[in-house]
């Protein structure tokens, strides 16, 4: 059952087209993300979701509300934790969580919501004196703590260090976990990967596609990597030849092979007959940076 509907979305600033009819839907209780680079019209798409931008037209419903015209209702179901945004350097984390959850007739219980985050220790601390990580534990804490039925994370793990982002992965599996409708934006290939049900592709205003990422990854018909060193001189024409390869290229002292079926095999045993040792054999499968590249034409940090 669609929780959000989005079509033919519209939305232009002076000539410029920030999102041009774009069309998606997302079901609830699931984590959907928006993927795409900088600049592409995500941020721009959720704000209009959100209310926080009137679109030039298409329709929008959010529970079956409209974001413009119904903004007080929708306010007490959809929680936000905006691309930029910061607190009073010196207000203390329990002073946040007791002021926002002033704002709702029936909030959820901020202690216990610090505690299930990880902030127990943290209620007196002054905000200047978190960590990135905790930062964004309290965005996500001031997101759900009207207790809504979907939640816009927008460029949530931007500026973490790696454990960090891990560990806000793993509380957006515990909000989705908790009946919290999710919808992620993000430009980080592994995020999506790792947290999506489904993903809208957007790039340069326009959506190229809307799947699982293991649906996305299969439209790039299982193409895959060999890598290797060979211990002794190799003419690369010998696997060109071979029926499952598509492209061999050097780089340096590393051969790199592509294509499909069982490439794997068919490489190692060329090179056995020929009495080469591949030092270094990695194989890769296509992922999803490969998808994105087939369905845009170019490399997400392009």
């Amino acid at each position: 059952m669609a929780i959000i509907e989005v079509v033919d979305l519209v939305k232009t600033y002076d000539r410029k087209v920030a999102v041009d009819g774009v069309s998606f839907s997302v079901d609830e209780g699931e984590i959907f993300g928006i993927l795409g680079p900088n600049g592409a019209g995500k941020t721009t798409t959720v704000e209009c979701i959100e209310g926080l931008r009137a679109a030039d037209s298409g329709s929008i419903r959010v529970d079956g509300l409209d974001p413009r015209r119904d903004r007080a209702e929708l306010r007490t179901r959809l929680g936000v934790q905006l691309q930029q945004s910061e607190l009073p350097e010196r207000i203390r984390v329990g002073e946040a969580l007791e002021l926002y959850a002033s704002f709702y007739r029936d909030a959820a219980d901020w202690r216990e919501l610090l505690e299930r985050l990880g902030l127990a220790d943290e209620v007196g601390t002054e905000y200047r004196k978190l960590s990135g990580g905790q930062k964004q534990r309290v965005s996500i804490a001031l997101a759900l703590v009207g207790k809504p039925k979907v939640a816009v994370l927008d460029e949530l793990t931007t500026g973490l260090d790696p454990q960090a982002r891990r560990d806000t992965w793993t509380l957006v599996e515990q909000v989705r976990d908790s009946g919290v409708t999710v919808v992620l934006v993000t430009h980080f290939m592994e995020e999506a990967e790792r947290l999506c049900d489904r993903l809208a592709v957007i790039d340069a205003g326009r959506l190229v596609a809307v799947d699982s990422p293991a649906g996305l990854v299969a439209r790039v018909d299982g193409e895959q990597t060999v890598r290797f060193r060979p211990t002794s001189p190799l003419d690369t024409a010998l696997l060109a030849g071979l029926p499952e390869v598509d492209a061999v290229e050097r780089h340096g002292p590393q051969v790199v092979v592509t294509g499909r079926g069982n490439l794997l095999h068919a490489v190692t045993s060329l090179l056995a007959r020929n009495q080469i040792v591949a030092a270094d054999l990695r194989i890769e499968q296509a992922g999803l940076d490969d998808a994105f590249i087939r369905l845009t034409g170019r490399a997400l940090s392009e």
